[in-house]
C-alpha cells in the first residue's frame, strides 16, 4: 500500500499536482492522508502521559497508534509539503510527532541506538518553492528521519523551484517536473 500525507491546504495546490504526478508513475492504489483534514493535535502532556503509559505496557491498541500503524505499515510513502518559510508546514512536524512511536515505527538497541520497523523501502517528498528551494530543515529532516530512525533506507526529493520569481514562467517550470513523471 502506497501511504500519500498530503500536507497541501490550497485546492489548487502546486505541490499537490506535482506528488499526483508521481503517484501515478508508481501507479497502483494509494490510500491518501490530508493532514489538514484530519488536523493532527501536538501532543499535551494528557496525551503524552498516557501514551507513554500504553507504550510501557507494550499495548498499542488504542487508537492514539493509529496513524503510526499505517505509517509502519505502508510499502511506500509519498509526503507532498511546499516549501514555507525555510520548512515544511507546522501540520507535518505534529503528525511525525504523533507517528514517532517506539515500539510500531522505530526500537531502540541496549546502546541506546535506533532501528526503524517501518515496512517502506522508499519514501517520496515532494515540495514546490516560490524561491530558491534549500532542502536542510525540510527535506534533510524528513531524510534523516527515514533513513536513520523509520527504516527506510531510500528517499527521493521531487521538487520545483523558483515559481514565483518576476518573468520565470511557473506553468513550465512546474509542467518540465510533472513531465518527468509521466
Amino acid at each position: 500500500m502506497t501511504l500519500y500525507i498530503n500536507c497541501c491546504i490550497r485546492e489548487s495546490s502546486r505541490t499537490d499536482r506535482l506528488a499526483r504526478a508521481v503517484l501515478q508513475k508508481l501507479g497502483g492504489s494509494f490510500t491518501e492522508l490530508k493532514l489538514y483534514e484530519e488536523n493532527p493535535k501536538p501532543l499535551d502532556s494528557k496525551t503524552l502521559a498516557k501514551r507513554t503509559a500504553l507504550i510501557e505496557q507494550g499495548d498499542y491498541s488504542d487508537s492514539l497508534f493509529n496513524y503510526a500503524k499505517q505509517f509502519a505499515a505502508a510499502d511506500i510513502i509519498v509526503i507532498a509539503a511546499p516549501y514555507w518559510d525555510l520548512s515544511f508546514p507546522a501540520v507535518l512536524k505534529i503528525h511525525l510527532e504523533n507517528i514517532y512511536v517506539t515500539g510500531i515505527v522505530s526500537e531502540y538497541d541496549g546502546n541506546g541506538k535506533p532501528h526503524g520497523l517501518c515496512k517502506a523501502k522508499e519514501l517520496y517528498y515532494v515540495t514546490t518553492a516560490g524561491g530558491p528551494y534549500d532542502p536542510t530543515y525540510s527535506y534533510g529532516y524528513i531524510e534523516s528521519l527515514a533513513k536513520n530512525f523509520f527504516g527506510i533506507p531510500t528517499t527521493h526529493l521531487v521538487k520545483a523551484e523558483m515559481l514565483d520569481i518576476i518573468g520565470n514562467d511557473t506553468e513550465k517550470i512546474l509542467n518540465r517536473e510533472i513531465e518527468k513523471w509521466s
